[in-house]
C-alpha cells in the first residue's frame, strides 16, 4: 500500500519510479501530512449513485475522538504520523535496494537518510561495533510521539468480566488478560497447547510464525477446566491435535474471531449489565494486550 500511494502520486506528476527527485519525496511526505484518506465505500455501496448511498448511522464519535475508557483513538481523517513514518521507511528501502541493483536509471535515493547520523554510523561502526540509536532515522521521516500504553480501569473489566455468558468466554477473558496474546493467537492454541502443570499456553506468533509458550494465571486455568468439562459432556472433540476453542452449539466448529468478537457485543446487551453507554471498554473488539 505504501508503494501503491507513492506510485499514484508519480503518475499524478507524470514522473517515472526510477526518476523522482529528493524534492518529489518532500512533498510527497508533505502531501501526506496535509491530505485526507480515500473514504472507502462498503462493497454493499458500490457502483451505486452518491445520492442512493445511505448516510452514516448517527451516534458515532468523530474520526479521532479517543474511547473515554481506554483512551484508543478511533480512525481519524488524516494519515497518522506512525503511519506515514512507515512509508518512508518502506519506500527508502525500496530504493536503497534498486540502487544495489542497478535498476532503471536511478542515481540516488529519493528517500536518504539525515546526514549528521548517516556520518554517526560510521563513527558507530568503527567504535566497536556499536549501534547508533538513531541509525535508521530518515531526512523525510515525521517523528512519531510516543504512545501511552492504553489501560482498561479495573472496575470496567469486571463489568465485562460479569457481562459474559459462558465459561468459555470468562476463560478466553482471563487467557487474554494473562498472556497479552493476540486474539488469532489465542484462538488458534491447541488442546495439547494448554499445560496446566507449567501454567504456560503455547501459541503460534504472528508474525515469525514460531510457537511460545506464554504464561497465564491459575485463575484462567480455573475458567478453562470448567469450559472443557463442560463442553465435553455435550460431544465437543477431545484431543491435544484438536482446538481448544470450541462453538457453543452444534455443529462444533473452532471458534474464529468474529464469533469471538461477538461475546462483547452480548456482554454490552445483557440486562442489568450495561457497560459505559457512550464506548464501552469492551467496544465490540477482541482486546489485542502486549
Amino acid at each position: 500500500m505504501d508503494l501503491l500511494r507513492w506510485f499514484r502520486f508519480l503518475w499524478a506528476l507524470g514522473i517515472e519510479w526510477d526518476r523522482a527527485t529528493r524534492e518529489d519525496a518532500r512533498d510527497f511526505m508533505l502531501w501526506m501530512k496535509v491530505a485526507d484518506k480515500p473514504k472507502r465505500v462498503h462493497w454493499r455501496h458500490r457502483g451505486k449513485a452518491l445520492s442512493k448511498i445511505p448516510p452514516p448511522r448517527s451516534g458515532r464519535p468523530a474520526p479521532g475522538t479517543p474511547n473515554p475508557v481506554t483512551g484508543k483513538p478511533t480512525v481519524g481523517t488524516k494519515y497518522s504520523p506512525a503511519t506515514r513514518a512507515h512509508c518512508e521507511t518502506v519506500l527508502r528501502e525500496f530504493y536503497n535496494f534498486h540502487l544495489g541493483e542497478s535498476t532503471g536509471s536511478l542515481l540516488v535515493n529519493p528517500f536518504p537518510l539525515v546526514r549528521g547520523r548517516r556520518l554517526s554510523q560510521l563513527g558507530a561502526q568503527r567504535d566497536d561495533g556499536k549501534k547508533h540509536r538513531n541509525r535508521r532515522a530518515g531526512l523525510y521521516r515525521p517523528t512519531v510521539p510516543q504512545r501511552v500504553p492504553r489501560r482498561i480501569p479495573d472496575e470496567m473489566y469486571t463489568k465485562v468480566f460479569a457481562g459474559l455468558r459462558s465459561h468459555r468466554d470468562r476463560a478466553l477473558l482471563a487467557f487474554w488478560v494473562a498472556t497479552g496474546a493476540r486474539a488469532e493467537e489465542l484462538l488458534t492454541v491447541k488442546q495439547g497447547g494448554a499445560v496446566v502443570g507449567e501454567q504456560t499456553v503455547s501459541v503460534l506468533r504472528k508474525g515469525t510464525r514460531d510457537h511460545q509458550d506464554l504464561a497465564a494465571t491459575p485463575d484462567a486455568f480455573v475458567w478453562l477446566r470448567l469450559y472443557q468439562e463442560s463442553a465435553w459432556k455435550k460431544g465437543v472433540p477431545r484431543g491435544r491435535h484438536h482446538a481448544l476453542w470450541w462453538t457453543l452449539r452444534r455443529p462444533w466448529r473452532p471458534l474464529e474471531y468474529d464469533a469471538a468478537r461477538m461475546m462483547f457485543n452480548r456482554a454490552k446487551r445483557s440486562p442489568g449489565r450495561q457497560l459505559d453507554p457512550s464506548r464501552s471498554a469492551a467496544h465490540g473488539d477482541v482486546p489485542h494486550a502486549r
